[in-house]
């Protein structure tokens, strides 16, 4: 500004203008303080730029990163070979000794050991999507009892084969009522008569 004013009075002034050493000190310090204060104002900005895009670039990394760990979600766990595709889902945590003797017993009567079934107990099904489920490729699935899974929207009635794709089901009571009672004990019988082709005689 102070050159700029000298210049400008140089042309109305016809004399030449001389300035003291001490005035040329002050400019000449002056000039040095604004040159260092644009220095340390464009490096300023450097800096907040570079440390923005690196916080950009971390909150990208994390959400990467959850989203990579969403997609490595564990598999739906199945207990047995589930060789034959033939899913039995209970609603009991655990199947006790005299359950578990009844469905080995109506499965070998229908052909199928328990080597070619897969067990899968209901609270391992819960918060798990329609396509984790169809993922399974389970070919004929048994549901037993109540459980909490999108599989309960499809159209079917109580010991009725209800076929969706390439998916038999057939949903029925908890295995522990069926059980206890010899009625329907009869009925998932019948069911499954029809399920496997079977000769429909009493059993």
């Amino acid at each position: 500004m102070e050159n700029d004013s000298l210049e400008s009075l140089s042309a109305f002034l016809e004399e030449p203008i001389f300035l003291l050493e001490e005035d040329q000190k002050r400019i000449a310090a002056t000039l040095q303080v604004s040159g260092a204060n644009k220095a340390l104002a464009v490096e300023e900005q450097q800096v907040a730029i570079s440390s923005s895009e690196s916080s950009a670039t971390d909150t990208l990394t994390t959400t990467d990163q959850e989203i990579k760990l969403e997609s490595v979600e564990e598999p739906i766990p199945i207990k047995g070979n589930f060789s034959k595709g033939i899913l039995v889902i209970h609603e009991e945590a655990n199947l006790n000794a005299e359950v578990m003797d009844m469905l080995v017993k109506m499965l070998h009567a229908c052909g199928h050991s328990m080597s070619e079934v897969g067990l899968l107990a209901a609270e391992n099904l819960e918060n798990r999507s329609l396509e984790e489920f169809k993922a399974l490729n389970a070919h004929v699935v048994l549901k037993f009892g109540r459980i909490k899974h999108p599989i309960n929207q499809l159209p079917i009635s109580s010991y009725e084969i209800h076929t969706e794709e390439e998916t038999e089901y057939l949903f029925a009571d908890a295995l522990t009522s069926i059980s206890e009672d010899k009625a329907l004990k009869r009925q998932l019988w019948s069911a499954l008569q029809l399920l496997f082709n079977l000769s429909t005689g009493s059993k």
